[in-house]
């Protein structure tokens, strides 16, 4: 009996909830409703009270992922400007080597190597090129600048690739400029 003195009276009715719970579970019946369990009414006011926090609650969380979402937006495409002005870079340097003369030279394999490590580092930081030739056009990923009767594509492909184009994590940063199959 001493421990019941020592005990809150909130305590004491939760030990006699438990009890009552623990009784009824063994009987096979339900524990009759009990004051503590009843729904309290609550005044209007604390209602809109209520009301009001749960909005603002629902507000702040909304807040909280648009503000992550713009975060990562952030850290993916950072790097895309940079990105833009070295793509004329290496377009460039394609057409360099498609204009290489001599087969073989150590200067061409040089040069080689250092596009496919070029290409490699775009690769990583989420760069890909669009595959473009043979495929249905598509106005999301292509910029048609031409049209061509084809024998070889038929109607609505791309025919000839004349810039290739780039996505970043993605996202189109520079649609591949195609002709398209009549």
């Amino acid at each position: 009996m001493s421990n019941k003195k020592n005990q809150a009276p909130h305590e004491e009715e939760l030990l006699k909830e438990e009890q009552t719970e623990a009784a009824g579970k063994d009987s096979g019946e339900e524990a009759p409703e009990t004051p503590a369990e009843a729904p309290e009414k609550k005044n209007p006011e604390e209602e809109a009270m209520e009301t009001k926090y749960l909005r603002l609650m629902a507000d702040f969380q909304n807040y909280k992922k648009r503000s992550e979402k713009e975060k990562a937006d952030i850290y993916a495409y950072a790097n895309e400007k940079i990105i833009l002005e070295l793509l004329d870079v290496i377009d460039n340097y394609e057409r360099a080597l498609s204009h290489q003369r001599e087969e073989g030279t150590a200067l061409q394999e040089g040069m080689a190597m250092i596009y496919k490590q070029f290409k490699a580092v775009l690769e990583k930081n989420g760069v890909v090129e669009i595959e473009a030739l043979g495929q249905d056009f598509d106005p999301n990923l292509h910029n048609a600048v031409m049209t061509e009767n084809s024998a070889e594509y038929g109607h609505g492909k791309v025919s000839c690739v004349l810039q290739k184009g780039y996505l970043l994590n993605d996202k189109v940063i520079r649609h591949t400029m195609v002709k398209v199959a009549e």
